[in-house]
């Protein structure tokens, strides 16, 4: 039933076919990992298949190293009417034991479609109550707004650089 899972955790082991020849993983293999978290959280939650249509704050504060126990945790931070925001946080550590270190954080939002023409429908919506939603809700507008401010730094500067070339 839609509406009804707000989270969802993966695990699994960092494998060699993931990772650079350091030994880490390749930071688009970690963006894939999050994409396929945020595809199934977003799907639980609208009862839909969605689409990822941004994700805004991407950092990556710790390297994940080949046989890490990785713990990627979605959890949804806002509904628009037709969108979901997720927060996601990719965690790693060593199986054998030792601590959880924080990776790689971001939001990233989905659109629900409906199934014969691909257009956006209504999701479940989702209020924050407790302090810590509302915290992280406006978190996730904030990071999407700033996304926003890059994406139109860098059109305006493509743009500068086309009409250069063009003279």
């Amino acid at each position: 039933m839609s509406g009804e899972q707000r989270e969802l955790t993966f695990r699994f082991l960092a494998e060699p076919t993931d990772v650079n020849f350091g030994g880490k993983v390749h930071g688009g293999v970690v963006m894939k990992w999050i994409d396929q978290v945020g595809y199934a959280a977003a799907v639980g939650w609208s009862g839909h298949y969605s689409v990822t249509v941004a994700v805004g704050g991407i950092r990556f504060v710790a390297p994940i190293r080949i046989s890490d126990l990785v713990t990627i945790s979605a959890k949804l931070v806002y509904t628009g009417t037709t969108s979901m925001h997720f927060a996601v946080d990719v965690r790693a550590r060593d199986p054998m034991g030792g601590q959880s270190r924080l990776c790689t954080h971001c939001v990233i939002v989905f659109v629900a479609l409906d199934e014969t023409e691909g257009k956006p429908v209504p999701v479940p919506p989702w209020q924050p109550q407790a302090p810590e939603d509302c915290r992280l809700a406006e978190y996730a507008l904030k990071v999407m707004d700033l996304s926003k401010g890059i994406e139109e730094t860098v059109a305006h500067y493509h743009d500068a650089v086309l009409q250069k070339t063009a003279s």
